[in-house]
């Protein structure tokens, strides 16, 4: 696969090229690029050029001993896109990727770009403040999670990953693609991790979602029990100007892998629009 230098470290991406509107797949924590994997042949088969990678960290980008900060990824996606002359881009970021997503576009702008989708994705804003009170975490929610993993990766990411493909106690895809989540972790380290729940766990998306000017699509799952529909996607849609939402029923966290037909047909149908 190649790789570019990005905002000073060495970021691992795939691209199918070709003459098709560029679509930049995000993704979610704790995995990598291939996560995407349901959504890339529909995607390439509708005639899109799909670019993925892999957050820094994770997957088979570098793995800096910091700048796990959504201002620091946003700008390894700038360079991404940057390196290879993306315009006219679809950016699609799902659960943590969709903060990338957030940040980019209230930072840099729509330059580049011409929609945007969230999916099951962590903005508004997750930490209960003052200012916040409908966020999903307290404070020491996230300190526990971070401590729940730091007590033992491999017993945290199992139940982590039961969670996030589960809703209302039932596991909505097979076992085996369960574990095919949990391999994709591998790489990742520790010090990656543990930082990335700091980062989706307590950043402030709202100003961003303001100042987003194309179309985008939320798409969320009302099962999600990871990042729950009330606190982030019904409140994206309702900060960001032009919005259109799309409610998976039944759906938990990784829509899509667990409903698959159902997230891609949402999403192609937007990017025909």
């Amino acid at each position: 696969m190649p790789s570019t230098t990005s905002n000073g470290i060495e970021l691992n991406y795939t691209d199918t090229e070709g003459d098709g509107r560029p679509v930049v797949l995000i993704h979610g924590w704790p995995l990598s690029g291939a996560s995407w994997s349901e959504q890339v042949p529909a995607l390439t088969e509708a005639g899109y050029r799909v670019i993925t990678y892999d957050r820094r960290g994770f997957g088979a980008s570098d793995k800096p001993a910091d700048g796990y900060d959504y201002d620091t990824f946003s700008e390894d996606l700038a360079g991404l896109l940057d390196h290879l002359g993306i315009t006219d881009a679809t950016l699609v970021g799902f659960s943590m990727g969709g903060g990338e997503v957030a940040r980019y576009l209230g930072t840099r702008g729509s330059e580049r770009v011409r929609s945007a989708v969230l999916a099951s994705s962590v903005p508004p804003f997750l930490l209960k403040t003052d200012d916040n009170p409908d966020g999903g975490l307290a404070d020491e929610d996230v300190e526990g999670m971070k401590s729940g993993f730091r007590d033992g990766r491999d017993a945290f990411l199992d139940g982590f990953t039961t969670n996030f493909f589960s809703a209302d106690g039932d596991l909505k895809v097979t076992e085996a693609q369960r574990q095919e989540a949990i391999a994709l972790v591998a790489p990742a380290t520790d010090v990656a991790i543990e930082a990335c729940i700091d980062a989706f766990g307590r950043t402030d998306f709202r100003g961003d979602l303001a100042k987003i000017d194309v179309p985008v699509l939320v798409m969320h799952g009302d099962a999600d029990a990871i990042v729950p529909f009330e606190v982030s996607g019904k409140r994206s849609d309702e900060s960001i100007a032009d919005s259109t939402l799309h409610v998976i029923k039944g759906g938990p966290h990784g829509v899509n892998v667990s409903h698959a037909d159902e997230f891609n047909r949402a999403l192609l149908e937007f990017l025909a629009n």
